[in-house]
């Protein structure tokens, strides 16, 4: 006999990060009251009648229609992030390329401009540059740090400023604070890459923001299994203008996808913790290294913004990287003669990845363009998992010497 007692639910905007990610966003039949997240493998939804169908296509935003821009799991994974986030809503994508592409398509339209970090992801700025290029849309890029050179880069027809921090590789530091200031004078809208740091380390839209981006292809998931992408930001801007793109358009994450994403985030905080703090130890590490010429990582106090990391983020985040006095020859030494470091471009996974940036995740940009950005051909990009850190440093020994 079922209990006719209805529990109240709890208030979740009081709720700490690690609540919110084994809670925020759960959804039970009411058939089977099940306990774990449901995965609703199914391309449409039924109606009990006529009537209801066609309500339900008039308010799509509202219920479950067709698996293209509704289903429960994945809206599950959406509300989740968007209350770790503190955001008011997120749409999920395919991949976190597909979040930028779907930025980009739902706010800007041909004669409009885009002020750019100039270190970010290479395929980030391929899409920038030569595919939104052919529609009339103009990028400048600008160095992240420097908070100047986003006012002197605005136009008349700016609409937007992406940022990625930390930068991709070289872990480079923006206030995002002082950028958003001059996205609203501009009245652009502030867009902040949050893969790196994930909302366990740092809160863009806290910190002034307008919308997240996530790959959550990297440590959302962090196993490195799935593919996928978030837009987390305000009701309006997100149901407004990013779900009627996303639901004609179809750049849909799988009900599959989004289940394993669920699952990544219960021990995101964890993760996110643990992993930054080995990433710390081993750049540490590093720079007593004779054959290391620089190393990069916010938590080290020889950062360029190691002041400002501490302000605006929780930890260092688990990405470093480091020149070799070498090289290419030199990173490509060390790469090939590590055992335990998985050789991939891939990050955010509980097992380390190791790669030549310049070779591999910006191979496609311009040698100029990874000069002007300091990708030179001797760095190296460690994403530090959770193995222990003395099996890491013994990895990497012998590569180092000379």
């Amino acid at each position: 006999m079922k209990s006719k007692t209805t529990r109240k639910k709890p208030d979740f905007s009081k709720l700490a990060l690690e609540t919110l990610a084994v809670r925020a966003g759960t959804r039970r039949t009411a058939e089977y009251q099940e306990h774990s997240e449901a995965m609703f493998l199914t391309s449409s939804f039924c109606f009990d009648s006529a009537e209801l169908a066609a309500d339900g296509f008039a308010h799509a935003d509202q219920g479950f229609i067709y698996s293209r821009f509704t289903n429960p799991t994945v809206s599950m994974f959406q509300d989740r992030l968007a209350a770790l986030e503190g955001g008011e809503a997120c749409i999920a994508t395919a991949s976190g390329m597909a979040a930028i592409m779907t930025l980009a398509m739902a706010h800007l339209q041909a004669g409009d401009h885009v002020v750019c970090s100039r270190s970010v992801f290479g395929a980030t700025i391929q899409l920038f540059t030569n595919i939104l290029g052919r529609f009339g849309i103009t990028t400048t890029y600008v160095d992240l740090a420097d908070t100047k050179s986003w006012q002197a880069a605005v136009q008349p027809n700016t609409k937007l400023f992406y940022l990625e921090t930390p930068s991709n590789p070289l872990t480079e530091i923006a206030d995002i604070k002082a950028i958003s200031k001059i996205a609203k004078k501009a009245n652009a809208l502030f867009a902040v890459d949050n893969c790196f740091c994930t909302p366990a380390l740092q809160k863009p839209l806290a910190l002034g923001a307008d919308v997240v981006i996530h790959s959550a292809t990297k440590y959302l998931d962090g196993q490195g299994r799935v593919v996928g992408g978030a837009i987390v930001g305000s009701n309006d801007f997100v149901m407004g203008k990013v779900f009627p793109y996303v639901r004609t358009a179809g750049p849909t994450l799988s009900a599959f996808n989004a289940w394993v994403f669920l699952k990544g985030l219960e021990t995101l905080e964890l993760r996110m913790k643990q992993q930054s703090q080995n990433a710390l130890a081993l750049a540490q590490w590093l720079e007593k290294q004779p054959g290391v010429e620089r190393v990069y990582h916010p938590g080290l106090k020889s950062h360029p913004q190691h002041a400002l990391a501490k302000r605006q983020q929780k930890e260092g985040g688990a990405i470093l990287s480091f020149t070799l006095k070498g090289g290419k020859k030199a990173a490509f030494k060390l790469i090939n003669q590590t055992k335990l470091c998985s050789i991939t471009a891939n990050l955010g996974d509980t097992r380390t990845t190791i790669t030549n940036p310049a070779t591999t995740t910006h191979c496609r940009v311009s040698p100029e363009a990874r000069k002007a950005a300091g990708i030179t051909d001797g760095l190296v990009r460690i994403a530090v998992g959770l193995e222990n850190i003395n099996d890491l440093k013994n990895d990497l020994v012998g590569g180092l010497k000379k």
